[in-house]
């Protein structure tokens, strides 16, 4: 592990193949600049002010929320800024500055002249979906939480799958034997019917998700960390510390996990596009997230139910290819420069 964190020759040596990669490299900061301003997506796309200013005092109501009596009204609810009594109290006395879209995920547009889904406007530059909300501030919020759930269920499945693979492939014998045989039990099982019936119990959340998901997903990796476990533990360095007495956890987390660390990191953005596109076919199946929730699954089901509105579809479809093209991109340039046969590890 510490081989692969630190800047070792080994390490920059890879770091220089990855940079050369150009198509990889570059889909990384493009795929980091989407990700970044998708972290920020409230200062984009909000139906509240980022700042402002009422009789001499500043307000920031994308961090707070503030009572309609803050600005002279008569409610003590969360004020409405789009609200024209609201707007003109401000108005009068103080200024605003908004977001560039004035609206959030699950805003509607209720000043449209036009019915839904509607057209792009300026108001509107990718139009509204079929309830009147904004396409382009739900694709920024979905596109968040696409990669969020990518990145956590990558995460998690890649830290249990490395465990039990680590475990198989250094002990070997019965038990070894006896993962395989659940694992080819636990393969078979029907993922889909699986969420199927949870669907029909629960109303599936963003944790529920996360987590039946993971029961199936993390079984990508074990095969391969099993086997680099298995090379490794007849290594004369793993014997050597076997016979100055070193624990079995010691040797597998300090002499042979960093060798199957490297497939595992070759294998990570795979693993996170599979993940958002299995996000995105629920969705799309109606088994994903709750109704209302930015996703991309959800606007392409939208644009499937709306074909006389293609913008919904073509930008559901546009920023999803787009976003697993990087992915993929940014995988090979991974497994190119961790890859032996390319010169990187010599």
């Amino acid at each position: 592990m510490v081989a692969l964190l630190t800047l070792t020759p080994l390490t920059r040596r890879r770091l220089a193949a990855f940079r050369r990669n150009r198509r990889g490299f570059h889909s990384l900061w493009i795929f980091l600049t989407l990700f970044i301003i998708s972290l920020g997506a409230e200062l984009v796309a909000n139906d509240k002010p980022l700042v402002l200013s009422y009789k001499g005092d500043l307000y920031f109501p994308v961090l707070k929320d503030y009572p309609e009596t803050t600005f002279g009204g008569f409610f003590p609810t969360t004020a409405d800024y789009r609200d024209p009594y609201v707007a003109e109290a401000i108005a009068n006395d103080g200024w605003t500055v908004w977001p560039p879209v004035r609206f959030a995920y699950d805003t509607v547009n209720r000043t449209l002249d036009r019915p839904v889904p509607s057209a792009p406007t300026w108001d509107n530059p990718l139009g509204t979906d079929d309830q009147g909300r904004d396409v382009f501030a739900r694709l920024l919020y979905g596109f968040r939480l696409s990669v969020l759930f990518g990145l956590a269920l990558t995460a998690l499945s890649s830290l249990i799958g490395v465990a039990a693979g680590a475990v198989q492939g250094y002990f070997g014998g019965w038990i070894d034997l006896l993962a395989q045989r659940v694992l080819e039990i636990w393969g078979g099982l029907p993922q889909l019917f699986v969420l199927i019936i949870v669907a029909s119990v629960i109303q599936p959340g963003f944790w529920t998700l996360l987590l039946i998901l993971l029961l199936f997903s993390w079984t990508a990796l074990v095969g391969v960390v099993r086997a680099e476990f298995l090379r490794g533990r007849n290594f004369d360095y793993v014997r050597a510390a076997k016979a100055l007495g070193m624990s079995d956890t010691k040797i597998m987390i300090k002499h042979v996990l960093p060798n199957a660390m490297v497939a595992t990191l070759t294998f990570a953005p795979f693993i996170l596009s599979g993940s958002v596109t299995a996000l995105t076919a629920l969705d799309f199946l109606g088994l994903g997230m709750p109704p209302g929730s930015p996703s991309l699954g959800e606007l392409l089901r939208v644009g499937k139910e709306n074909l006389q509105a293609p913008w919904l579809g073509f930008t559901g479809f546009i920023v999803l290819a787009a976003m697993l093209t990087l992915l993929v991109f940014i995988g090979e340039a991974v497994r190119d420069a961790f890859d032996p046969r390319k010169g990187a590890d010599r």
